[in-house]
């Protein structure tokens, strides 16, 4: 009979079939003819002594049994072309894993998306990093997939208690992703990937009768008597329906404009905002891993810290290890950074964001604009990161131990955001306040991590979109917003997710909510 194993075993092991299988037989005081295959389940590294573990949980099967690896396939899902229609504003994972939902059950999603096609949004991306020219609609955040499609496609979540993660990353196994992200402790995609198997997915939906519209803005809702009927776009086009998912991200200023100009109640929301550091690669895999060289059979070293300082978190965010930092901004005149990795995570640099975490009083000086206020926090200061790095999409920057010390970088290398650094000191970036917290606690990380604080990491600012400026409010129980009736807030930029499993299974349970008042 099958059995579920838990041990620990050497990096080398961990990474080669035969010596696992090997090992196992020894574990089980049996001969290695005696075992049939050994599947891992779950994978993690144990770096926390100088000899590194590989965690795993793996089930043996012996000889003679029947032995069979369940493949993840797609539900069966219905033809949908003329049932009942769901608008869905975004086409980000909340919007993508609606629309499946939505057909799943029997409905029918009509997406609009204000960006391009997963392919089309790659000359943006070009034109961002190498003529510094902003698509407001069109960049890292906006277009099909969301603002994870071109930055990583990250796939870690604490938020298991928000519902099923599994049943969403058997889903993006079923569309082409590796079964590897079944097995990883922090599994991720990679930029690389990921755009094809966003395109599967619209391929799907338009196959079982669903719509995908982009280039589709919307810039007005259609409300009656606090219900909503539908909504407009730029070109003036009416789309009606009585059921609205809106999940349009956390960069969606418009969209949060548009909610406080029509007196639809929306509420400011705390987040985090900082720097991006880049340290080498080798750098980190030296701290974390203890050792000199890597080797062949670890994967370049993540990290992930926190400190309380003053009385508020400073932490990592968003860790992108052997990858690179990108331009994300939304607008004309605004400076945003980002990370991502390839699949492999094969580039020599190590980057995270490294944010402090925001409280409601910070926002006092934008307090005329009401629920918007900490929208317009986060835009002052992307706005005069543009300013002092020359009006361009070249981003203020500064060595870590200069920033702590006050001093200008004068010979700051040449790093992985393509457009180019401009040496700044950070303290003219932020307010007083958050320049303090940061520079004592990159001192306090440095404390932690011996060898991170460092001037051959460079600071890049600002970090600036972790999370949505705004939230939302919806019924806990409906799912629908708490005044307009059939409007359902969902995801990243409604305060309901943190990244993509989150919100993809945030667009299930709004789906799934749509589905019990209409069917």
């Amino acid at each position: 009979m099958a059995k579920e194993l838990l041990f620990q075993a050497s990096p080398e092991i961990a990474a080669n079939d035969n010596l696992l299988k090997e090992f196992v037989a020894k574990h089980c005081k049996l001969s290695v003819s005696e075992i049939q295959q050994v599947v891992v389940l779950k994978r993690s590294i144990d770096a926390r002594q100088k000899a590194i573990k590989i965690n795993l949980k793996v089930v043996v099967y012996f000889k003679g049994e029947d032995f069979t690896i369940e493949k993840n396939t797609l539900p069966e899902y219905k033809n949908v072309s003329h049932a009942q229609e769901v608008i869905i504003v975004g086409a980000g994972p909340a919007g993508l894993f609606a629309a499946l939902q939505l057909i799943e059950l029997g409905l029918k999603p009509i997406v609009l998306e204000r960006g391009k096609d997963v392919r089309g949004r790659r000359r943006d991306l070009k034109a961002i990093n190498v003529d510094h020219i902003v698509n407001k609609d069109s960049n890292y955040c906006f277009g099909e997939g969301g603002a994870g499609t071109y930055s990583d496609g990250k796939l870690y979540t604490r938020s298991k208690k928000r519902g099923d993660v599994d049943r969403i990353l058997k889903l993006l196994v079923a569309f082409g992703a590796s079964n590897e992200i079944l097995v990883e402790a922090h599994p991720h995609i990679g930029t690389n990937k990921l755009p094809q198997i966003i395109q599967d997915i619209r391929e799907k939906i338009i196959e079982c009768g669903g719509q995908v519209l982009f280039e589709t803005r919307v810039t007005d809702f259609i409300i009656k008597n606090n219900e909503i009927q539908g909504i407009t776009t730029q070109n003036g086009d009416v789309i009606s329906a009585n059921k609205v998912i809106l999940a349009t991200g956390h960069s969606a200023r418009d969209i949060f404009e548009l909610l406080d100009r029509k007196k639809i109640f929306i509420e400011a929301k705390p987040f985090a905002l900082g720097v991006r550091a880049e340290h080498p690669q080798d750098l980190i895999d030296s701290i974390q891993y203890s050792c000199d060289f890597r080797g062949d059979f670890l994967p370049p070293a993540p990290y992930s810290i926190v400190k309380q300082i003053n009385g508020r978190g400073m932490y990592s965010f968003c860790m992108c290890p052997g990858g690179v930092i990108a331009p994300c901004a939304t607008s004309p005149g605004e400076v945003v950074t980002n990370g991502w990795s390839p699949s492999k995570r094969d580039q020599g640099t190590a980057n995270s964001g490294i944010v402090v975490e925001l409280k409601l009083e910070d926002f006092k000086p934008y307090a005329k604009f009401g629920a918007l206020a900490g929208m317009e926090f986060q835009k002052a200061i992307e706005q005069k990161a543009w300013h002092l790095a020359g009006q361009t999409q070249k981003v203020p920057a500064q060595r870590m131990v200069d920033f702590t010390q006050n001093k200008i970088s004068l010979d700051i290398p040449k790093t992985s955001y393509v457009p180019g650094t401009t040496a700044v000191e950070m303290g003219q970036v932020f307010p007083g306040f958050l320049t303090q917290i940061m520079r004592e606690g990159f001192t306090e990380f440095g404390k932690s991590m011996r060898g991170y604080m460092t001037n051959e990491a460079i600071l890049h600012a600002p970090e600036s979109r972790t999370s949505s400026p705004v939230r939302i409010p919806r019924d806990n129980e409906t799912l629908e917003h708490v005044q307009i009736k059939g409007l359902y807030p969902c995801g990243e930029g409604a305060g309901y997710a943190g990244g993509i499993i989150s919100a993809a299974i945030d667009g299930e349970k709004c789906a799934l909510k749509i589905a019990e008042a209409l069917l």
